[in-house]
């Protein structure tokens, strides 16, 4: 499979996409372009509920690669997306409580690739990111986890809230990386347990903060007061795996 591939322009090109069920994350349009195709187009990206974007002509002509974009560009999933009963039915096969990372809201395409290649290795059994205002499963995600996205389950949901009220249904627990909370090692990190990173910038939403039961903090003797989202991951990704260990 080649990466370009995942980009798809020209309305007849999108249009066959969202009517293939293609999984498409972003559409961006032709601002102030309502003819009849781009209606189509539109109305199929809000029944797959897409995120589409309005863009200027010299937008879309600099993300063009053919020059032949007529006013609409998709940005379709490098692999396709799995749901969150498959990331439980993996840890049920495998005997293991469930461990799953949630994303509120990460932006960065290499932060969300490097913290799927952490999770295949330390043995979580799916990443769970939000519809909107996150990156999704690009190329240049895909590339950055190493492969990884081959084998580790990454589900989309449209309200990561209230998907972790659902998941407490299930018995697992959810310990949010943030600054202000206890430090990591006096925590009990063991069972089924869902880890939450925050966006880059913001960190964990209030929302999604209130739904986490734990709020753990990693130790830090520097000069500045944070760590990239993706490094903060694998470390307390690791510290779970400790605890697990020494059980």
């Amino acid at each position: 499979m080649r990466y370009e591939e995942y980009t798809i322009e020209g309305r007849n090109a999108v249009t066959e996409a969202f009517r293939s069920g293609k999984t498409i994350d972003k559409l961006y349009v032709l601002d102030g372009c309502h003819d009849g195709a781009v209606n189509t187009i539109k109305s199929l990206a809000r029944k797959q509920d897409t995120i589409v974007t309005y863009v200027t002509k010299e937008r879309l002509d600099q993300m063009s690669s053919t020059g032949k974009h007529q006013g609409v560009i998709a940005q379709a999933a490098a692999y396709e997306y799995a749901r969150v009963e498959d990331i439980l039915e993996a840890a049920r096969q495998k005997g293991e409580d469930p461990f799953l990372f949630m994303l509120d809201e990460l932006e960065d395409p290499h932060n969300l690739g490097a913290i799927i290649r952490t999770a295949n290795l330390c043995g979580a059994h799916g990443v769970i990111i939000p519809k909107r205002r996150a990156v999704g499963l690009t190329a240049t995600v895909v590339k950055a986890s190493a492969g990884a996205v081959n084998y580790t389950a990454v589900a989309k949901v449209t309200n990561l809230a209230k998907t972790m009220e659902e998941l407490k249904k299930e018995g697992i627990w959810f310990v949010c990386a943030d600054m202000e909370g206890e430090v990591m090692y006096r925590q009990n990190l063991t069972g089924p347990v869902g880890l939450v990173i925050g966006n880059e910038g913001s960190g964990v939403s209030r929302l999604v903060k209130e739904k986490c039961d734990y709020i753990a903090s990693i130790p830090m003797k520097g000069n500045i007061d944070s760590l990239n989202a993706s490094v903060a991951a694998g470390v307390l990704a690791y510290e779970i795996v400790r605890q697990r260990l020494a059980q």
